[in-house]
């Protein structure tokens, strides 16, 4: 059969994979737990969910213009005055089919086949297919001090001629890691000094720990012109546990918008009429479903670290932020794919291999689920993997017998 180089190089998103695998599983009646997720359990904002009826009832469901519905921009307008501080007009807004869209349409318009586009390690496994999607290179960059915190000479170090953007993703997918605001600050000063492209990827700015605030990026821009290469990312997925609806948004300088809109009129043009008015409803409606959550991920967060700081031979960094914890099993298995379908296959469990994200022998472990699933599923990897453990466990009225150790 005859394929596009980059078509036969795209490889399937590894966590939709895995959640196809585990719904399959789970369809037939196996026990699995589920922490591989990246979408909360929780509900959809009841303002939201009103919005979307309303618009359902009146049997008036049309196309939406390239960018997006004027009262979602005008949502979106205000809630980047409120978090950022910054006054835009439309014409600085994009209104997407979820933040993946929105990141995607703006590598289109930026990124030339061979140009260089810059992430932090580990990273989102979606960054690496944008790029090459766009015919361009990606260029993961693990920090030097072998943490999940980048510093700016981590950056500057594989800045070449080629390079066109960066994308710096705080708390960060996989780790959990807030990056430092003395270290946004220097990005952002740094890559509008060399003249290149930053987008900020705040997708999870909200769901923050330990008495954390949002960092503002364009607290620390010097140009807030319409030549600014600041691009910042956002969307309702993440905050109001909206992952189905698929609303996202970009504001960044008119052109790009201008460019962005273009180049998403043709693909797929604008989000769902239905979809963006309930964003509308989430953003401009009670906002305390997004502390409710962010509470409950946080209580999460910490039970997690509790199960896993008492496994011996786990390493794990206490996240700052999102819900995932990318805890270090190289002890047991330093190849995190089969240890990934070990896991899978004898105790049901499912996580995300660490390679997907750029660093081998760890595994992405969701927060999202009940306080049942993370405390059972723990106990289920522990049991698979101690050898103190005993020699049986039962999952419901199934008994499994250890005999791989």
């Amino acid at each position: 059969m005859s394929l596009s180089l980059i078509g036969k190089s795209i490889s399937a998103s590894a966590t939709l994979k895995l959640n196809e695998t585990a719904a399959i599983l789970k369809a037939k009646g196996e026990p699995i737990i589920h922490l591989g997720g990246g979408e909360p359990k929780s509900k959809a904002p009841l303002d939201a969910i009103i919005s979307a009826v309303s618009l359902l009832n009146s049997g008036e469901v049309r196309y939406t213009p390239a960018d997006g519905l004027p009262a979602l921009k005008q949502a979106i307008i205000r809630y980047t005055e409120e978090f950022y501080n910054r006054k835009v007009s439309p014409l600085n807004v994009i209104a997407s089919s979820g933040a993946k869209q929105a990141i995607m349409v703006a590598l289109q318009a930026i990124v030339n086949p061979q140009e260089e586009v810059i992430f932090p390690a580990p990273y989102w496994v979606s960054y690496s297919e944008m790029v090459k999607l766009c015919g361009g290179v990606g260029v993961p960059v693990l920090p030097e001090d072998g943490s999940f915190y980048p510093a700016l000479d981590d950056i500057a170090r594989v800045v070449t001629s080629y390079t066109k953007a960066v994308i710096i993703n705080s708390p960060n997918n996989p780790t959990g890691a807030m990056y430092s605001e003395q270290f946004i600050a220097e990005i952002v000063e740094f890559c509008e000094k060399r003249s290149i492209w930053l987008i900020m990827d705040d997708i999870y700015h909200r769901l923050i720990f330990d008495g954390r605030r949002p960092i503002n990026c364009y607290k620390y821009a010097k140009d807030l012109t319409e030549n600014s290469k600041l691009i910042v990312i956002n969307g309702a997925s993440k905050q109001y546990a909206m992952t189905g609806f698929r609303i996202g948004w970009a504001v960044a300088n008119k052109r790009l918008i201008e460019v962005m809109t273009n180049i998403q009129g043709h693909q797929t043009s604008g989000p769902s009429a239905v979809t963006q008015l309930a964003a509308v409803g989430a953003l401009n409606g009670l906002q305390s479903s997004v502390e409710s959550l962010r509470m409950t991920l946080e209580n999460n967060r910490n039970i997690m670290m509790d199960r896993l700081q008492a496994f011996d031979g786990v390493k794990v960094t206490k996240p700052d932020g999102t819900f995932y914890c990318f805890a270090d099993f190289s002890h047991y298995n330093k190849n995190s794919t089969k240890l990934a379908n070990f896991l899978l296959d004898k105790v049901r469990v499912a996580t995300v291999p660490g390679i997907e994200f750029g660093l081998e022998g760890y595994l992405r472990l969701s927060t999202c689920g009940s306080v049942k699933d993370i405390t059972e599923g723990i106990e289920r990897i522990k049991w698979a993997l101690d050898p103190n453990s005993p020699n049986e466990l039962y999952i419901g009225q199934r008994k499994l017998v250890r005999d791989w150790l």
